[in-house]
């Protein structure tokens, strides 16, 4: 499949360019255990953890929602700093698409948007993006098409084939359709089958630098 010139990329964070899953998986733990429920082991974690908090602890705590964020985000933030460590490739990845000319980078994350642009910041990357865009900093939060639509506001681009959304999980990819973008998946693992059916899926990079090389690829 020939992809359609990039003009945009937007990123997922977690887990896309940050190994994250260690601080999330002890917040929500410590958050299930705060209010008498059984935690989920690291592996559920990883399988189940994609909506934003605001889209997610109603579903999960009911009307006890408004407890458990406030817990969830005491605990993730006492120590998200220290434990944010960049996913192999992530940093020169990111310095080098930066660097191309008429190519604009953004994040769209359902981490609250106000520590996605901490973490950001702590690493430096905070000047490769033209938005750094989380959980409720948009009217809804990803996969709904408005927060891509956020995420592009003043930049010239609009939402289309000529951007890229790229991300780890199924999310990424419905929040790419719903969006009408292309959907690149970014992660060691092929698809399994039937992993991702009935969700557009342009194409697979196991790695940063397989993704470097796409976009420039793309780009002659």
């Amino acid at each position: 499949m020939k992809l359609a010139r990039p003009r945009a990329v937007i990123f997922d964070w977690d887990n896309t360019l940050v190994d994250s899953w260690a601080v999330i998986h002890h917040a929500l733990s410590t958050t299930f255990e705060a209010l008498g429920e059984e935690p989920w082991t690291l592996a559920e974690t990883r399988q189940r953890v994609r909506k934003s908090a605001r889209d997610s602890f109603p579903e999960l705590f009911g009307p006890r929602a408004g407890e458990a964020t406030e817990v969830f985000y005491r605990t993730y933030e006492a120590d998200h700093l220290a434990q944010l460590n960049p996913l192999p490739g992530a940093e020169a990845m990111l310095q080098g698409l930066a660097e191309l000319p008429d190519l604009k980078l953004a994040v769209v994350s359902n981490k609250k948007g106000t520590l996605l642009r901490k973490e950001a910041l702590h690493l430096g990357w905070e000047r490769h993006f033209v938005s750094l865009v989380g959980a409720n900093d948009a009217e809804q939060d990803k996969p709904a098409p408005e927060v891509v639509d956020f995420a592009l506001a003043g930049s010239g681009i609009a939402a289309g084939p000529g951007v890229w959304f790229v991300g780890d999980t199924d999310i990424d990819l419905v929040c790419a359709e719903n969006s009408g973008c292309t959907a690149i998946l970014l992660r060691p693992d092929a698809p399994a089958a039937m992993e991702f059916d009935g969700t557009a899926l342009d194409f697979h990079v196991p790695d940063c630098a397989g993704f470097s090389e796409l976009v420039i690829q793309s780009l002659k």
